[in-house]
C-alpha cells in the first residue's frame, strides 16, 4: 500500500485535486491518498461550500497558515507541512497550480527525498513579475512527474532542459470538475437570485496587483465596467483583494447601478455563472480555461497568459492593459462578433484517471488493475 498526500493551498485548487481524490478510489486497495489544506487562502464559509460541492472529504491536515508576505507565508507552510511529512513518511506529494503552497510543499518533500507530482506543470507567463510564474518555474525544477495540460507546456519544459521522461500529456484536470458537475449546476438559484438571463450579462472577475492594487488602472477598469454596464448587466463577485483596494480608494460609488456586486460565490454557482454569461472580463488563469471549454468568449485583461491555448485555439483573447481595446472588442462581442473556439486535446474530462494510471505505475503498486 503506498501512501499519497495531495497539497491545496487556493480555491482552485480544490477543483484540481477533487477528480483526482476520486480517481484514487480506483486503486483503494493500493493507494491511501490523503490531503493537506495549508490554509493558504482561508474563508471558513466558502472552504466548506467548495469541499461539499466537489465531494471531497475532510482534509486529513490542515496547517492554517493564513495570509501573509510571500516569504512569511511560504516559510510557515513548509515549517508545517515538514511536520506532517516526518511523521506519515509518504510515498508521493502531489501539488497542483501555481500558488505558494505549491512550491512550499514541493521544496519541502524535495528536502525530505519524498517524491512529488506536479499537476499544471510547464504553464509559462514569461512575466517573472507575477509571483506564480517564479512559482511555477522552480517547482517543475525539482518535481519528479510534471503532468502536462497543453502544448506549450510540453515546449516550455523541454527548452528549459527537463528530462522528458519526466513528462506527462494528460490534459487538464480543472475540465474533468467542470464536465462532472456541469448538469449539477443547472439546479443553482444564482441566476434568479441576481434576476439575470443567460447570455445577457458580463461577468467580471479582478484580482491582479497589476489591475487592482493602483487607483490609475482600478479607475480606468472601473470607467471600462461602467461602458459595459451600458449595454448589458455586469455581475462582479468581490475577490477580497480587490474589495479591500477599492474601498480604499473609494471606487465602489463610482459603479454604475447596473454592476451587481457580490461576495465571492460558490464553485456551483460560478459554473452556473460562467456558461450562462455572453462574455467575461477576467485576469484569472482558470476562467480562461472554462470558457474555452464551454464556448464562452472571453476577454482577458492581462499582459500575457500561461494558457495560451485559449488564445491560439479557445475563445480568450489576450488583450494587455489596453482598456480602450478592451472596450472596443467587448462592445464587438455585445453586437454579435464573437471568436469562434474549439476544445483543446485531452480536455475530456478523463485527465485525473490519466494522472492516477500513471502515479500507480511510477510508483510500483502491485496489480495495478483498477476497481479492486
Amino acid at each position: 500500500m503506498k501512501k499519497i498526500i495531495s497539497v491545496v493551498g487556493a480555491r482552485p485548487n480544490f477543483m484540481k485535486v477533487a477528480p483526482i481524490h476520486k480517481s484514487f478510489l480506483d486503486y483503494k486497495n493500493q493507494i491511501v491518498h490523503k490531503i493537506c489544506h495549508t490554509g493558504q487562502h482561508y474563508d471558513e464559509k466558502m472552504s466548506k461550500v467548495f469541499f461539499e460541492e466537489l465531494e471531497l472529504p475532510e482534509p486529513d491536515f490542515y496547517l492554517g497558515v493564513g495570509s501573509g508576505s510571500h516569504a512569511t507565508q511560504t516559510a510557515h507552510i513548509m515549517v508545517e507541512f515538514e511536520k506532517i511529512l516526518i511523521k506519515e513518511s509518504p510515498d508521493l506529494v502531489i501539488v497542483v497550480g501555481d500558488v505558494n503552497s505549491t512550491i512550499a510543499c514541493t521544496l519541502t518533500a524535495a528536502k525530505l527525498n519524498i517524491k512529488t507530482a506536479h499537476v499544471e506543470a510547464g504553464l509559462r507567463s514569461f512575466d517573472r513579475q507575477m509571483p506564480e510564474e517564479i512559482n511555477r518555474i522552480l517547482t517543475d525544477s525539482i518535481a519528479d512527474y510534471l503532468f502536462i495540460t497543453e502544448q506549450s507546456g510540453i515546449d516550455n519544459l523541454l527548452k528549459e532542459g527537463i528530462d522528458k521522461n519526466k513528462i506527462h500529456f494528460v490534459g487538464n484536470v480543472m475540465i474533468d470538475s467542470l464536465t462532472k458537475y456541469l448538469v449539477k449546476s443547472d439546479n443553482s438559484e444564482i441566476m434568479n437570485k441576481l434576476n439575470i438571463i443567460s447570455k445577457d450579462f458580463v461577468l467580471v472577475t479582478l484580482h491582479r496587483p497589476s489591475n487592482v492594487d493602483f487607483f490609475d488602472q482600478a479607475e480606468k477598469l472601473v470607467n471600462l465596467l461602467n461602458t459595459v454596464a451600458l449595454l448589458r448587466k455586469v455581475v462582479f463577485p468581490l475577490h477580497p483583494r480587490t474589495k479591500k483596494n477599492w474601498e480604499d480608494f473609494n471606487l465602489f460609488s463610482k459603479l454604475s447601478k447596473n454592476i451587481i456586486i457580490t461576495e465571492p460565490i460558490g464553485y456551483l454557482d460560478f459554473l452556473t455563472l460562467i456558461k450562462n454569461s455572453l462574455l467575461i472580463l477576467t485576469d484569472s488563469g482558470g476562467i480562461q480555461e472554462e470558457s474555452t471549454f464551454l464556448g464562452v468568449q472571453c476577454i482577458t485583461l492581462r499582459t500575457s497568459t500561461e494558457r495560451p491555448v485559449t488564445v491560439t485555439i479557445g475563445t480568450n483573447q489576450l488583450l494587455g492593459s489596453d482598456l480602450q481595446l478592451a472596450e472596443r472588442t467587448a462592445i464587438e462581442i455585445i453586437n454579435g462578433k464573437i471568436k469562434i473556439g474549439k476544445v483543446p486535446k485531452l480536455w475530456d474530462g478523463q485527465s485525473s484517471q490519466r494522472i492516477a494510471k500513471i502515479i500507480v505505475e511510477k510508483l510500483n503498486c502491485n496489480n495495478i488493475e483498477i476497481g479492486n
